[in-house]
């Protein structure tokens, strides 16, 4: 299996110790290295060494290289500019020697968590068979939902998943309201859509020249460009900016789907991280140097200096060492409206 790791977002909800030049793939946030270093250390028993590929801006290829210092710099594929998920994956996979594309490539984001990852690796592996048996054009991963989370996109499947099986998908549903949260955690049928993908490469092409012709047209303009980065970025800023899900996933008959219950977290916002913390017995999560008196449930998060609370709850207080954070944690997912109106402002300074 090739493991194909995006690494070209902001993350913009974990602001302020999200930056543009050091964003949330690129920090420890649990412990253990950066999020991006423990993916690549949780898929390498599948892809081995020489199997992992990393798809980021250019403008943060030389932070992955400085993160996975074993990692050849040909492995390490620099966007041009950011153009959501399915040019990247397409031009990733594009840009990979023919050989490789005739196997079995996984599309992993970089910044998830996950508790148990022998669980989470046996699902990849359920998963890459039936991409090499053909009986699905795409295998996705299906998390059993924890709790009604109105956060994340979920996948329907045919019928209830038999252990060990794959099942087909389908539909696709983004960020349900409360009361169809919760219905979907009833069903049986519903998994959070967790955005990993697995497929032969050369399938995945053909399927994007049968969905997304412009894009596809595009991808082998670029592949015929030879060193002019001018006329790249030209070419690249072109492609059709669309998630891959809405873009391709959508739009296919033949998605089989293997369900994972492993202790996953997409760590989204300050709110996800908060669930993947151990909490104290007032219910606070804390990182750095803080203290808590009288509080309960909050999150209190110090990268600098030291965060105190007293007689609050529910909040996620962040402290860097040029911001302070406060945020309802129920609201976390908003942060991104703090860095839309500090882009406005032109505080570039702060983001």
């Amino acid at each position: 299996m090739i493991g194909l790791i995006l690494a070209g977002g902001i993350g913009s909800r974990f602001w302020p110790v999200s930056r543009r030049r050091r964003p949330k793939q690129l920090l420890d946030l649990l412990g253990g290295g950066s999020l991006l270093a423990v993916t690549a250390r949780r898929i390498e028993p599948l892809c081995g060494p020489d199997g992992i590929w990393v798809c980021t801006t250019e403008e943060l290829a030389s932070a992955v290289a400085s993160e996975l210092p074993e990692l050849p710099p040909s492995r390490i594929l620099g966007e041009p500019s950011g153009r959501n998920t399915a040019p990247a994956i397409g031009w990733a996979v594009r840009s990979m020697p023919e050989e490789v594309r005739e196997g079995v490539i996984a599309v992993f984001p970089s910044d998830h968590w996950v508790a148990d990852e022998e669980a989470f690796r046996e699902a990849l592996r359920r998963g890459a068979a039936a991409a090499v048996e053909g009986a699905h054009d795409v295998v996705t991963v299906g998390i059993a939902p924890a709790w009604a989370e109105t956060g994340y996109g979920y996948v329907e499947l045919a019928a209830p998943p038999v252990e060990g099986g794959v099942e087909r998908v389908e539909r696709f549903t983004e960020k349900p309201d409360p009361e169809t949260a919760a219905r979907f955690k009833a069903s049986g049928r519903h998994f959070w859509n967790a955005g990993i993908f697995l497929f032969r490469g050369r399938v995945l092409l053909d399927l994007y020249g049968r969905h997304l012709p412009e894009l596809a047209a595009g991808l082998e303009r670029l592949a015929a460009e030879d060193g002019d980065a001018e006329r790249r970025c030209a070419l690249y800023a072109d492609l059709e900016s669309v998630s891959i899900d809405y873009g391709l996933m959508e739009k296919l008959s033949s998605i089989g789907c293997v369900v994972a219950d492993c202790g996953w977290n997409d760590l989204g916002s300050w709110g996800s991280l908060a669930e993947a913390l151990p909490a104290d017995g007032d219910g606070n999560r804390t990182v750095g140097d803080t203290v808590a008196v009288d509080a309960r449930d909050n999150l209190l998060f110090a990268d600098g200096g030291t965060v105190a609370a007293i007689g609050v709850e529910g909040l996620a207080v962040v402290r860097t060492g040029d911001a302070v954070l406060v945020v309802p944690r129920e609201r976390a997912q908003d942060v991104r409206r703090i860095v839309d109106r500090l882009r406005a402002l032109g505080r570039r300074d702060l983001l």
